[in-house]
């Protein structure tokens, strides 16, 4: 999976990188991952898209599932926040499509927001940049 993830206890983040070629397999792989983790439960996340090359995208007409299975794994006690850097049109374009489907299901807990920056994405959670992304995943 070219999503790799690490979490930050201490500012109780969730911070993921993905590289190269994306996929909606990959996005919905790399959700089942963390929400399976249960010592990030409730934490904020963020997912920076700056080193992808290549998004399929004709595979974006699952945003609206990966949308409702995030939704499905939201604790209901607590409101979270997901920022989203993309830098690209392609993949603001995409991660905007995702709020939107986000913020349209009934579950949700989390709000989502899109950046270009870095910057802008660590002011919408409330941390000081800069966030460590972790390493490329070995396959």
């Amino acid at each position: 999976m070219p999503i790799a993830h690490r979490v930050d206890h201490k500012r109780r983040l969730v911070v993921a990188a993905a590289y190269g070629t994306v996929t909606a397999e990959d996005l919905f792989a790399y959700q089942r991952e963390v929400a399976a983790r249960p010592d990030a439960a409730g934490y904020d996340e963020l997912v920076d898209m700056t080193p992808v090359t290549h998004i399929a995208a004709e595979e974006s007409p699952r945003a609206r599932d990966l949308a409702s299975l995030a939704a499905s794994t939201d604790r209901p006690d607590v409101t979270t926040r997901f920022a989203i850097v993309a830098p690209t049109d392609l993949a603001f374009g995409l991660g905007r499509m995702y709020q939107s489907y986000r913020e349209n299901e009934r579950r949700t807990t989390k709000q989502v927001g899109v950046f270009r920056t870095m910057e802008e994405a660590c002011r919408f959670l409330g941390v000081e940049p800069p966030l460590e992304l972790p390493a490329y995943p070995k396959r």
